[in-house]
């Protein structure tokens, strides 16, 4: 018989980080810097003057919270594009997609996504496959919200092929109050749907674009779960749309 203590990972301590980590959602690093200046911030103004630092210590946390990255579960098929963002559908249309990518031959399904202040502003890959092309162009910050804002606001384009040819687009555009645009993804990099690569602040839009085949699976006024909800279904034709 074994009477040694159970294993330290089965303690209530152990069982608390664990609850902890589930509960909290991680923070993407470009939130980093930002969160170390509150903190510092919130230090330095205590010792001045309280209600200060305890508006410094606000802002601080909910500079965490929105650069919050949590965990998603994205759906195993390869034929289903993902959200890339949390916010709400704008709009669904026939569009090109950005000149900047390359040479087009057909206009595709364009799916909008709004992102507030108050969404998760991580952006994740729609399918899996390899990055093919990246292209960012600068531009105006109009309200991301507005039609125009796709054509005419800052935005940073990435070019994903699936393993069956498939390609999309998706675009990260800078809104009204947005100054920032992250992208981490490589050309040549192999992601995975429901990946991180980038970011933005503070307020934005994502733009996806699907080849024109596609089954769209969400409407506009929906809310979509960036990672998790299926905004379109590829076609099983295994032809390419070539951009």
């Amino acid at each position: 018989m074994n009477n040694a203590d159970p294993a330290p990972n089965n303690g209530p301590l152990h069982k608390l980080i664990r609850l902890t980590r589930e509960t909290v959602p991680p923070m993407h690093p470009a939130g980093r810097p930002f969160v170390l200046a509150g903190a510092f911030a919130t230090v330095l103004l205590r010792g001045l003057w309280k209600p200060a630092g305890t508006l410094a210590a606000l802002a601080t946390a909910w500079c965490a919270w929105f650069f919050r990255e949590p965990r998603r579960v994205t759906p195993e098929h390869p034929r289903h594009a993902v959200a890339p963002a949390d916010g709400t559908i704008t709009e669904i249309r026939h569009a090109e997609p950005p000149p900047e990518l390359g040479p087009r031959t057909e206009r595709m399904l364009r799916i909008s996504t709004f992102l507030t202040v108050f969404d998760v502003h991580v952006q994740r890959a729609p399918v899996s496959g390899e990055v093919t092309a990246l292209a960012y162009r600068p531009g105006a910050f109009l309200s991301a919200d507005l039609d125009k804002a796709s054509e005419d606001n800052e935005r940073n384009s990435m070019l994903l092929r699936t393993a069956d040819g498939h390609e999309l687009a998706v675009v990260q555009i800078a809104g009204l109050v947005a100054r920032r645009i992250v992208c981490s993804a490589e050309r040549g990099e192999a992601l995975t749907a429901g990946q991180t690569y980038g970011l933005i602040r503070f307020g934005s839009r994502v733009d996806l674009y699907v080849p024109a085949t596609s089954h769209v699976r969400v409407s506009p006024g929906q809310r979509a779960v960036g990672g998790e909800t299926v905004l379109a279904e590829l076609a099983d034709d295994n032809a390419a749309t070539v951009l």
